[in-house]
């Protein structure tokens, strides 16, 4: 059993807490209506992420037996069989589609998962040879994931918040290409003869600028997304400071995948609670904060 949720990388479940992204900002997270169809949402997402993770495994088994850290994968080790592994992939597709159905009614989250389904298949099968091509598909998949959110609770992705995700998922998907690079196995993806370091490096920097900029921008746009306050500010300089912490793990012998970055660092951790924390804080009780003119 322990393989196949290792099979499912039940551990980057952690990247489908964006669905939450959409209600957190609109200071609905309180909210029992929005906050259970949220929860669905995020099942939801789940149990289609683990199909098309499976699917990639699949079509990556020959690179992974070869690889330094995805050897030890369920089925690049032979712990589990390729037959059960598209059985167990087709089960969790054809699930999260009824489980959609059931309790969703728009169609807007449909088109989402269908597109999240599609350009990641198209990943597995060939587009993740082709230069850029294969970040912006890591990057649209972050942005689906909060769009998907929004969709399902009737909540509008505003202008700054669309350009701080799309970013900053340009600075994690170059950071994880430009690791890949820095490791220089012979097991490197096809993909990566057309980058440098160099190159990956520059614009992973941009990108991180860029999306400290787009969201101090969203965080002082008036009426762009629910509760709005001039107060939101005082969370860009820890925004600033998680960043240069999840800079200094990539910089380090990482091959800077998001979800194993963040959950192996303790600190990185403990910053983004308290990153959470502030900014529910900021949102739900900026009516008190007025009040005693602060």
């Amino acid at each position: 059993m322990a393989n196949y949720l290792r099979l499912m990388r039940i551990r980057h479940y952690i990247k489908n807490l964006l669905v939450f992204l959409p209600i957190v900002f609109a200071g609905k997270l309180f909210d029992f209506y929005f906050l259970s169809r949220s929860l669905l949402g995020f099942a939801t997402f789940s149990l289609l992420a683990s199909a098309v993770y499976i699917v990639n495994d699949i079509c990556d088994l020959e690179y992974d037996r070869k690889h330094a850290v995805k050897k030890n994968r369920p089925l690049a080790s032979g712990e589990i069989g390729v037959k059960n592994a598209a059985v167990l992939a087709a089960a969790l597709g054809f699930a999260a589609v009824a489980m959609n159905a059931a309790w969703n009614n728009s169609p807007f989250s449909w088109l989402f998962l269908i597109v999240y389904a599609l350009i990641n298949s198209g990943y597995s099968f060939g587009l993740k040879n082709i230069p850029f091509v294969d970040i912006s598909i890591i990057v649209a998949g972050f942005v689906l994931r909060v769009s998907y959110g929004g969709a399902i609770v009737g909540i509008a992705i505003s202008s700054w918040l669309y350009l701080t995700v799309v970013a900053t998922s340009f600075y994690l998907a170059l950071g994880k290409r430009r690791n890949e690079i820095r490791k220089n196995s012979k097991t490197a993806r096809t993909v990566l003869k057309y980058y440098t370091e160099k190159f990956l490096d520059k614009m992973m920097y941009i990108s991180l600028a860029l999306s400290i900029v787009f969201y101090s921008l969203w965080c002082i746009a008036p009426g762009d997304s629910g509760n709005k306050s001039i107060y939101l500010i005082w969370t860009v300089p820890l925004v600033m400071l998680i960043c240069k912490r999840y800079s200094v793990n990539i910089e380090g012998d990482s091959y800077a995948d998001p979800a194993e970055v963040l959950l192996g660092d303790k600190v990185l951790i403990r910053l983004v609670l308290v990153y959470g924390f502030s900014l529910i804080l900021l949102i739900y009780n900026l009516k008190l904060l007025s009040t005693q003119g602060l």
